[in-house]
């Protein structure tokens, strides 16, 4: 009885971390759905941001906001009503997000073989740093702006570390990873 306690403590740890990283994991998937989702109908979201400012008396507290806001709903307005396949770049940008998060399933499903998605997504997040403030400063982004971007990959940095050290973690209490690809003797 008293080895059988002792051998169910590893499997309980396991379970448990797995268990957290698979919640991390899932905060990033939906994150990615959430912002892959909503980049289809920037128009309407910006219509909507420039109407709750101006309705809200939001713009009077916020001014550079509101005029940012502004700024770019008439951009997406002007494109959208005159070069409307200029929207097809955000509906790439809206794939590619949906599609990040289905990388996710791999590990999700197991993290130990999948470690290398984890890291992967790390260093898309690191990578987010440079390119907002490198592109944003270019297409003449406002500092505020470039942040919030930086925001997201700073976000997304988190839960995708917790499940990375936890993965390592899982992985040495379990043992090596066999490939089912090699036959084994």
């Amino acid at each position: 009885m008293e080895a059988e306690t002792q051998n169910s403590y590893p499997a309980a740890f396991g379970a448990r971390r797995t268990l957290v990283i698979r919640i991390c994991l899932v905060i990033v998937i939906v994150g990615l759905v959430v912002s892959g989702v909503t980049a289809f109908p920037l128009r309407e979201e910006l219509s909507l941001g420039r109407d709750i400012l101006n309705n809200t008396g939001l713009s009077a507290t916020f001014p550079d906001l509101a005029f940012w806001v502004q700024r770019v709903a008439e951009g997406l307005d002007v494109t959208g009503n005159d070069y409307s396949f200029l929207a097809y770049g955000t509906d790439w940008l809206a794939f590619a997000h949906l599609a990040i998060a289905v990388a996710f399933i791999g590990p999700l499903i197991d993290p130990v073989r999948n470690v290398w998605v984890i890291v992967w997504g790390l260093i898309m997040c690191a990578g987010i740093v440079p390119l907002a403030l490198i592109a944003g400063a270019i297409r003449g982004l406002p500092i505020g702006w470039q942040l919030i971007d930086i925001s997201f990959g700073v976000l997304a940095a988190v839960p995708l570390t917790i499940a990375l050290v936890l993965t390592r973690r899982l992985e040495r209490s379990t043992g090596p990873v066999r490939d089912r690809r090699t036959p084994q003797s």
